[in-house]
Formats: C-alpha cells, sequence, structure tokens
C-alpha cells in the first residue's frame, strides 16, 4: 500500500495585523514557501502533479484562484496546476488530508499542499459582505432557538468560545493564565532559536529583511490581559488577548510517497499516518477537536499516550482547554511552542502552520507521533496524525 511523506515543510513569519507583511500580495506571499520548498528539498518543481492550497476569504486578492497564481508568481513551470479550498480556519490542513489521499490512492506522485491568508489585506469576514446573508433562511430558522439561547443572531465564534468556558467552567482567569502561557512559550522558543529551521525569512521591498513572529509579546502579564474588555458578552470571560490574532502568513508542505521520495533522493520528516473530519453543533462551533480526536485515535490505534506533541489551534483560549480537560493530555505536551494566541492565525496557512511546526518539533525532539486538530466555522473539525519512523 502506498503511503503519504512530508519532505519539507516551510512557513513565512506570522505578520500582525497591519504590520511588515501587510505589504506583501497574497499570491506572492505563497510564493515564497513554495520556492523554498525547492531551495530546501532541491525538486525540480516540474514534477510536482498539483498544489492543493487553503484560503478563507476567498475575495479580492485572494479570489480568482489564488493557488494558480502563487505557483505563477513562483515562476514554477506553467503545466504545474493548483486549486484553492476552503474549511475555514482548517483549509490548509484539510489540503494536506487531500494530497495524503491522492499519493496514497495513487492519483499523485509529488504534490505541495499549504495554505495563505492575508488578513491585513482582505479583512476577515471580507467574503460574507459581497452580498447577502451567507447561511440562507432555512439555515436561520433551522438554529433559530438555540441562537436566542445563546444570545446571538447568528453564527458567531466569539459567542461560541464563550460559551465553551460557560460549559467547561472556565473562569477569566483561567483563560488570561492560558493566554500568558501561549505567550512565554512563543517568546522562549524564538529566544532558543526552535523555529529558525521552519521559517522562511520575508524581504520587503525596502529591503528589510522578516525573520520573527510579530504577534508574540514577550512582555504581556496578568495585569495587562485582565484589562481587557470583553467583547461577545458584558458579563463574559473572553477578551482579544485570549483570542487568537488577526494575521499574515503563508505555509507549505511538499508531500510525496516513501517510493517516491527514496527514488528522488529525498528524506521524509514524516508520514502522515491518519486523517479525520467531523462535524459538530454549528452554535458551539468550536468543540469539534474533541470528537475529531477521539475518531482519530479509534481509526488509527494509536494512543493519546503514545503522542509526544500536540497542536491543538489557539482560535480561543476555551477551545485547548476545554479539550484537554476531555482528553486528559498532559498539557505541556499541548502548543509547547506556544500557539495562535501568540503566533497569530492567518486563516488559511494556519493548519499547514501548525503541521510545519509540529513537524519540525517532532524531527527536533525525537518524537515518535505528534497530532494537530483545529476548530472550524460552521461547527467541523479536522485531526491529522504524523510519524516520524
Amino acid at each position: 500500500m502506498l503511503d503519504a511523506v512530508v519532505v519539507a515543510a516551510a512557513r513565512t513569519p506570522v505578520g500582525r495585523r497591519g504590520g511588515a507583511l501587510s505589504s506583501v500580495h497574497p499570491a506572492d506571499l505563497s510564493a515564497l514557501v513554495l520556492r523554498a520548498l525547492v531551495d530546501r528539498s532541491g525538486l525540480d518543481p516540474a514534477l510536482v502533479d498539483d498544489v492543493i492550497w487553503g484560503c478563507v476569504s476567498q475575495v479580492g486578492e485572494q479570489t480568482s484562484n489564488i493557488a494558480r497564481s502563487a505557483v505563477l508568481a513562483a515562476d514554477w513551470p506553467e503545466t504545474v496546476p493548483a486549486v484553492t479550498v476552503d474549511r475555514q480556519c482548517g483549509s490548509s490542513q484539510q489540503a494536506i488530508a487531500f494530497a495524503a489521499a491522492g499519493l496514497m490512492s495513487g492519483q499523485y506522485h509529488v504534490v505541495v499542499a499549504g495554505g495563505v491568508e492575508s488578513m491585513s489585506r482582505v479583512p476577515l469576514g471580507s467574503s460574507a459582505t459581497v452580498s447577502g446573508e451567507p447561511f440562507g433562511p432555512a439555515v436561520l430558522a433551522r438554529y433559530a432557538e438555540a441562537f436566542r439561547d445563546a444570545g446571538t443572531v447568528t453564527f458567531h465564534q466569539g459567542v461560541a468560545a464563550e460559551l465553551i468556558a460557560e460549559r467547561w467552567e472556565l473562569e477569566r482567569i483561567d483563560l488570561d493564565e492560558y493566554a500568558l502561557q501561549s505567550h512565554e512559550r512563543a517568546t522562549e522558543a524564538t529566544k532558543q532559536g526552535l523555529l529558525v529551521d521552519e521559517i522562511v525569512p520575508v524581504t520587503l521591498t525596502d529591503g528589510s529583511v522578516v525573520t520573527v513572529d510579530e504577534g508574540i509579546r514577550g512582555d504581556t502579564s496578568l495585569e495587562k490581559l485582565g484589562r481587557l474588555p470583553t467583547p461577545f458578552r458584558d458579563d463574559g470571560v473572553v477578551t482579544a488577548g485570549s483570542s487568537s490574532q488577526i494575521s499574515d502568513g503563508a505555509a507549505a508542505l511538499l508531500m510525496t510517497t516513501s517510493e517516491r521520495a527514496a527514488a528522488l533522493g529525498l528524506t521524509p520528516m514524516a508520514q502522515v499516518h491518519s486523517n479525520v473530519v467531523v462535524g459538530d453543533d454549528p452554535v458551539m462551533m468550536l468543540t469539534g477537536p474533541i470528537a475529531a480526536t477521539d475518531r482519530l485515535v479509534r481509526r488509527s490505534g494509536v494512543s493519546l499516550d503514545d503522542i509526544a506533541a500536540f497542536e491543538v489551534n489557539e482560535a480561543f483560549a476555551s477551545v485547548p482547554l476545554a479539550w484537554a480537560e476531555e482528553t486528559g493530555v498532559d498539557p505541556s505536551l499541548i502548543n509547547p511552542l506556544g500557539g495562535a494566541i501568540a503566533l497569530g492565525h492567518p486563516l488559511g496557512a494556519t493548519g499547514a502552520r501548525l503541521a510545519t511546526t509540529l513537524i519540525h518539533h517532532l524531527d527536533r525532539t525525537g518524537g515518535r507521533y505528534g497530532l494537530q486538530t483545529m476548530c472550524e466555522g460552521g461547527g467541523q473539525a479536522n485531526a491529522t496524525l504524523y510519524a516520524t519512523r
């Protein structure tokens, strides 16, 4: 049976909204990581059968199949096709799943999976404001009673984060402490150079070079976090400080089979062991990673106790906290280098960013298995298990 392995993984630094990377067109941002895969592997890009690219806000500069624009911007051969996918925040993790399935079925020999989001240039929610109501009257009517009970009028992730905190009895201090930990871990990882191998420096038009994630706040504190308002509920516990950052960035993985890697002289970093996707309550919305993890464990046959590291996307602090409580995983193994609260969350790129960080972490520490999972708008979640040997 054919398998799917990752032979190179790279990402840009994650930029703050309106920060250094906001001057870079998302197609050009994508091209940077595509070229990095070739530089790191020595592979002829003409051998790539397809580029599967995640992007959420597919309007303006991110429309017209930005995956194809990225391939052309990277100066890859015109013969390399590309497609853009949208599973909300899990878009590039889904790209990895599609790529792995194509390799294991024999439809691909070499494929790139990744994604991009420039939330500075294409603001969050842009695609929902073009015209009309994106969910439609039938969907809204189906959940009208749940919306009333939740104190909202439509699907809202901030309200969902508050509902999770309420269900799992999480206090404001729990969320603020988690947010502080994310910044502390990311700060320490950056100081120690643990993220260097995964990051592709971005040279701007003025000649300056961006080499580190811009959103990390090494000087934050519980006192500062405690002063922030709760925008989703007057008496809530979720703040901007315990939420993922609006960001810019791109990430990509070069994937093939073990057999093809050997023929091309490439060394696998990790194997894509298992993939699952689940649907969940679209009002609570962000609890999907719990169900996805359970399904992945049952299907893979790998126990949580055997997994060395976990990347659980920090859409809001309440998400990984609830996940940790339900799974019983050692908190020190969850987002050990910090997560989206500190590093940022460029929507379409984050799934591939998590994978890149996790695979490099396993490679550096010698961990056998790594699991990534993330919640997605509309009440879905992906979970992926990687094996390094």
